[in-house]
C-alpha cells in the first residue's frame, strides 16, 4: 500500500489546497508540489468540511504539516592528485592539490608552480597573505609526502614505475543550512584511492578506517592503534571543516547568491530508439542550475513516474562553467500515445518549469538532437585523448594522507604511526603551523594560529605518517 504525503497551499480564504505525492522528495521552493490528488478544505472551529475534487476517498486534517523542501546542502572538500611520475602532456601535473566549496574551485595548486592560488575573487579578498603563504608551504610539504607514498605502495604491491600510478586523497564535510544559526552536519568525508580503486577511508560514525583492500589492511591497523589520529579526523569533519565551509560561504555569499539567481535550470525531453524495435528510451536532461540541489520528474499524463516505473536517474554532474546537470530517463513504448512532460523544480525558480515532449525522437542512426550530442562527445573524446591516460585511473574518491616520511619504515613521532606501511591521515593541512623534531606540521591557515581550512589533525605532516 503507498504511504501518501502532503504539502499545504495556504490561500486568502480559509481554505486549504492539499496536494498528495507518493514519496518524500519536494523541493526548496515553499510554493512547488507534486499533484497527484487535489483536494479542497473549507475550515470551520468545529472541525473540517471535505469537498472533493477528485472523488477518491475520505480525509479531515486537524493539522498542518509544515511544507515540503528541497535541503539546501553545502560542501566543502579538499582533493589532492598525484601520480608516481611526469606526464608528456600539457596542463597534466605530477601533483595537483584543490579546494572545492559547492563544487567551485576555490583555490589550486600544481607541481610546476608550487604555489597555492585563489580561485574566486572573493578568496583572494577576505583572506589574508598569511593564509596563502601558509597555504603553499602545506601544499609543498603534501605533494613530497606523496612522492615518498606512492613509492611504498607500488613497492608494496610489487609494482614498477612502466606505468603511471595514481595515489588521491579527499578530504571534507557537508552540512544543511542553518538551523537555530548554527550550521548542521550531515557528512564528513575522509578517504583514499590508488589507481582509482578505494583504498582507504574513514568511518566517522565508528570513529576507524576502513579498508577495502587487503593492501590497505597494514595502514589501517596502524591508524587504528593510535586513538588520537582518529579523534583528531572526526574532530576536523564534525567540527573545523564546518567552521571553515560557514566561513567560506560566508566570504562569498554575495556572489554565490547572485551566480545561483543567474543559474536557472534549462530542460530537454530528449528521447532516442533503443535496441528493442518496439521501445524508446525518454530523457529529461537538465543543465546549466547552481546550486546543485534540484529536482527532476518525468511525468506521464500528470502522473509523477517513480524507480518503480522503470526511472533511472544519473548523479549530478559538474559543468565546465560552474553549473551542474542531471537526466533522468525511462523506457517507453513507441506506440505510447500518453503524455510526457519534464519538470524541474530548482530554488532560482519562482515556480516548476514543465515541458512536454512532443514524441520525436532520435533514430539508431543518430540522427536529430542525441545525435548532434553524441557527435559532440566524439569529438571532446578525442581532444581528451591524451588526458585519458591519467584519468581513467582516476577518481575523485582519493583521500590524501600527509606525512614527510622517509619510507616504510620512517620514524615515529611518538604516536606510533609511521609511512603508508602505515599511510596516515597526516597529509592534511594542519590549523597550527609547527616544525619540530616529533611533529614537522604545516597549515593551509588563513590567519595565523586561527585555524587551517583543510585539517586540524596535529599528527598531519610527521615524518612518521606515511603509509
Amino acid at each position: 500500500m503507498a504511504t501518501l504525503y502532503f504539502d499545504i497551499d495556504r490561500t486568502k480564504s480559509k481554505s486549504l489546497a492539499i496536494i498528495f505525492t507518493d514519496r518524500m522528495q519536494l523541493a526548496d521552493l515553499s510554493s512547488v508540489f507534486v499533484v497527484k490528488v487535489k483536494l479542497s478544505f473549507n475550515l470551520n472551529s468545529r472541525g473540517c468540511y471535505v469537498m472533493w475534487k477528485i472523488l477518491l476517498f475520505g480525509f479531515c486534517v486537524f493539522s498542518a504539516t509544515a511544507i515540503q523542501q528541497i535541503p539546501e546542502r553545502h560542501s566543502l572538500y579538499y582533493v589532492y592528485t598525484a601520480m608516481s611520475k611526469p606526464v608528456a602532456a600539457p596542463g597534466i601535473f605530477e601533483f595537483v592539490a584543490m579546494g572545492l566549496l559547492d563544487d567551485r574551485q576555490i583555490d589550486y595548486y600544481n607541481s610546476r608552480d608550487k604555489v597555492k592560488v585563489p580561485k574566486q575573487d572573493w578568496m583572494k579578498e577576505r583572506n589574508t597573505k598569511d593564509y596563502w603563504n601558509k597555504g603553499t608551504q602545506s601544499r609543498r610539504s603534501k605533494e613530497q609526502w606523496f612522492k615518498v607514498n606512492i613509492n611504498i605502495l607500488m613497492e608494496r604491491m610489487k609494482q614498477n614505475n612502466s606505468d603511471i600510478h595514481v595515489l588521491q586523497w579527499r578530504h571534507g564535510c557537508e552540512i544543511e543550512p542553518w538551523a537555530d544559526g548554527k550550521p548542521k552536519f550531515m557528512k564528513g568525508v575522509d578517504e583514499y584511492s590508488y589507481d582509482g580503486r578505494d583504498f582507504l577511508s574513514f568511518d566517522d560514525s565508528n570513529s576507524q578506517w576502513v579498508a577495502p583492500t587487503s593492501a590497505a589492511v597494514p595502514t589501517k591497523q596502524k591508524w587504528d592503534g593510535v586513538p588520537i589520529l582518529n579523534q583528531y579526523t572526526k574532530g576536523y569533519l564534525e567540527s573545523e571543516c564546518v567552521d571553515w565551509l560557514s566561513k567560506f560561504m560566508k566570504y562569498g555569499e554575495k556572489e554565490l547568491e547572485m551566480f545561483a539567481k543567474d543559474s536557472a535550470p534549462r530542460v530537454y525531453p530528449l528521447a532516442k530508439k533503443t535496441s528493442s524495435p518496439d521501445k524508446l528510451l525518454l530523457t529529461c536532461f537538465a543543465t546549466g542550475f547552481y546550486p546543485k540541489d534540484i529536482l527532476l520528474n518525468i511525468k506521464k499524463d500528470k502522473i509523477t513516474l517513480t524507480e518503480a516505473d522503470g526511472v533511472q536517474t544519473g548523479d549530478v554532474l559538474p559543468n565546465g562553467d560552474n553549473t551542474h546537470q542531471l537526466r533522468k530517463s525511462v523506457e517507453i513504448p513507441e506506440s505510447d500515445r500518453a503524455e510526457y512532460e519534464c519538470e524541474v523544480i530548482h530554488r532560482s525558480l519562482e515556480k516548476p518549469v514543465i515541458v512536454k515532449w512532443d514524441g520525436s525522437y532520435a533514430t539508431n542512426q543518430g540522427q536529430g538532437i542525441l545525435g548532434i550530442i553524441l557527435g559532440i562527445i566524439v569529438v571532446l573524446i578525442i581532444i581528451g585523448l591524451i588526458v585519458g591516460i591519467v584519468i581513467y585511473k582516476r577518481r575523485i574518491i582519493g583521500k590524501y594522507a600527509d606525512a614527510n616520511g622517509t619510507g616504510e619504515n620512517a620514524k615515529t613521532n611518538g604516536t606510533g604511526h609511521s609511512s603508508f606501511a602505515g599511510l596516515d591521515s597526516a597529509g592534511r593541512d594542519n590549523p597550527k603551523d609547527q616544525d619540530s623534531a616529533s611533529s614537522q606540521r604545516s597549515t593551509d591557515s588563513g590567519q595565523g594560529s586561527a585555524g587551517s581550512d583543510e585539517t586540524s589533525n596535529p599528527l598531519l605532516h610527521n615524518e612518521a605518517d606515511n603509509v
